[in-house]
């Protein structure tokens, strides 16, 4: 969600943008703009910049799996994150849920190296 302050520093070309609805890449559920969060492809810290709009539980699931060098070298795409079997499983759990659902994601249990 924008606060008042980043509206009021953002131009409204960009606003408009933000509260576009669009078609989440992972899910493909309509991202309300009140849970429309961007996500680097390749993380920021390994030289990435373009992004891509995902419902807020997507990103946070996301990032709950996978590692920014699993990120960066493997998981760079909707495709290939769409392909791990654990993203299968949360997918087919929140295409069930009302396009605005959210819910805390909690951290994996698998071994990230």
């Amino acid at each position: 969600m924008i606060g008042k302050i980043k509206k009021k520093l953002l131009p409204s070309k960009l606003l408009e943008v933000i509260s576009t609805p669009s078609l989440c890449p992972i899910c493909n559920r309509n991202i309300p703009a009140s849970q429309k969060d961007a996500h680097h492809l390749i993380p920021k810290s390994k030289g990435g910049k373009s992004t891509e709009y995902l419902h807020r539980i997507c990103h946070k699931q996301i990032h709950a799996l996978f590692n920014e060098n699993e990120l960066a070298k493997i998981f760079n795409t909707a495709e290939s994150l769409k392909g791990h079997p654990d993203m299968q499983t949360f997918i087919n759990w929140v295409q069930s849920k009302p396009d605005a659902f959210y819910e805390k994601t909690a951290k994996s249990l698998r071994i990230k190296k």
